[in-house]
């Protein structure tokens, strides 16, 4: 390790305290010091490069220092690199909401910014909640979610978003939340058929928000991934009885699109395959192209329209953020855009998921301690079980996730766990002998680590 290097790692031990992680490992361990970047890649103090597999936690998506999104930033500041929207506007923020609206779903015509995903799940639990107020439709007071949905880690995302894992200590804080059980067939409707289960986890669906749907005032969900239970996947079908049985009950529809929007399921948002359009649609990670904090809450004009009262009504929306819809990140956001159109990142992730899902059938699914494998666009999610036949799991001190990660890392690939669940999310621009290097890499240190 370089002196440079050294000298961070120390600092470190001795300073931080790292997001989701048992310092206790941490500190036992040495830190990977990561000090410059390239395209898909991420390269350490000792010059050695890394795929970054997971797209520095699911938000990088044209690489990094694109020279178009370098461009806008440095651009932006020499004119400003902040200023606030309370009691004012600048051309970035105005520009971006201009160019995303016409890329959402139909009928969101408003864009609220903040700065990230839980913000933005933040803003519209409120918004949702008191616009039924306003309309006088008090006895909605609920909102409903799916089992082990993840919306973020502040108290209001996480009661919607409720994990064991990650939540249990904070539960006395959290309001109370009606819980569908959705279509997951490796571990909620084991031998079912999908198509058995998807019809189930609707009728549960179905009963339980006709009993309850005076008391709700939004459903929120994660369209087709549920990402921090472990990718766990639905149908469009399913998503698309939501939004039905929601419509029927008379409550609001959340969309959490902050770790599928931007194109990680083959679409630029996960709704377009199941053709709904909710009422509030939530977005961020990928936003600016995984360079700057930035998220945002699209909302309907309906909706929008409920909150317009004389001022002496003080019934305005009272929420915002010192960094809201900041100019630096809004100006990598509107470069990002102009990206995905000159580059045709869609069509070229189109390829990228038809050729990915080929590779984890022939490479990754057969492997002996493979349970399961689910993907949905470029999002996938491999989990490891101690016994195939059986499904048993690995117990959680074997850290079989974490010594994947680990293992895959000296083929030269950066990847996260959750669990025993290898996530893989490579940035939009990966080219295809990087995903080779990605599939390869993978099953190698699966094969390393289960073996031994």
């Amino acid at each position: 390790m370089s002196h440079d290097a050294a000298h961070a790692a120390d600092l470190d031990r001795r300073y931080l305290w790292h997001p989701f992680t048992q310092m206790r490992d941490w500190l036992a361990g040495e830190p990977l010091v990561i000090v410059s970047a390239e395209g898909n890649h991420l390269i350490d103090a000792q010059g050695r490069r890394y795929l970054d597999g997971v797209s520095s936690l699911w938000c990088n998506v044209h690489g990094h220092r694109h020279p178009i999104l370098d461009a806008a930033v440095r651009a932006q500041l020499d004119r400003v690199a902040h200023s606030t929207m309370l009691g004012l506007t600048h051309p970035g923020a105005a520009e971006l909401a201009a160019r995303l609206v016409p890329l959402a779903p139909d009928g969101l015509t408003r864009v609220f910014y903040s700065d990230a995903g839980a913000t933005a799940v933040e803003i519209a639990l409120k918004i949702a909640f008191q616009a039924c107020q306003l309309r006088g439709e008090t006895t909605r007071t609920r909102f409903a979610s799916l089992v082990e949905a993840y919306h973020g880690d502040t108290i209001g995302a996480i009661a919607v978003g409720y994990s064991e894992t990650f939540h249990r200590f904070y539960r006395p804080l959290l309001f109370d939340v009606l819980r569908l059980t959705p279509p997951h067939v490796f571990r909620w409707r084991d031998g079912m058929t999908e198509d058995a289960a998807c019809a189930a986890a609707i009728d549960e669906a179905r009963a339980k928000l006709h009993a309850h749907g005076h008391e709700l005032a939004a459903l929120i969900v994660e369209p087709l991934v549920q990402g921090a239970a472990g990718m766990w996947m639905h149908p469009p079908e399913y998503l698309a009885a939501l939004a039905r049985l929601a419509r029927e009950v008379g409550t609001l529809l959340i969309c959490d699109e902050v770790a599928t929007g931007f194109g990680r399921t083959g679409t630029f948002f996960a709704c377009e395959q199941a053709g709904i359009a909710p009422d509030l649609l939530c977005v961020g990670k990928g936003i600016t192209g995984g360079y700057l904090p930035l998220a945002a809450t699209f909302a309907s004009e309906a909706l929008f329209a409920t909150f317009l009262a004389p001022y002496e009504d003080f019934v305005a929306f009272f929420h915002g953020h010192t960094y809201t819809g900041n100019p630096l990140a809004c100006a990598a956001g509107l470069a990002s855009l102009d990206v995905f159109e000159q580059e045709k990142t869609m069509t070229h992730v189109q390829g990228l998921a038809r050729v990915l899902g080929e590779k984890l059938a022939r490479e990754i699914a057969p492997l002996a301690h493979v349970g399961d494998v689910r993907r949905c666009g470029l999002m996938t999610g491999i989990e490891l079980v101690r016994d195939r036949a059986t499904r048993a799991p690995y117990s959680p001190a074997a850290k079989i996730g974490h010594r994947v990660c680990d293992a895959v890392r000296k083929h030269g690939v950066i990847l996260r766990p959750l669990g025993s669940v290898i996530v893989l999310m490579p940035p939009l621009s990966l080219r295809m002998d990087e995903l080779d290097l990605l599939v390869s890499a993978t099953a190698q240190a699966i094969r390393e680590v289960t073996q031994a």
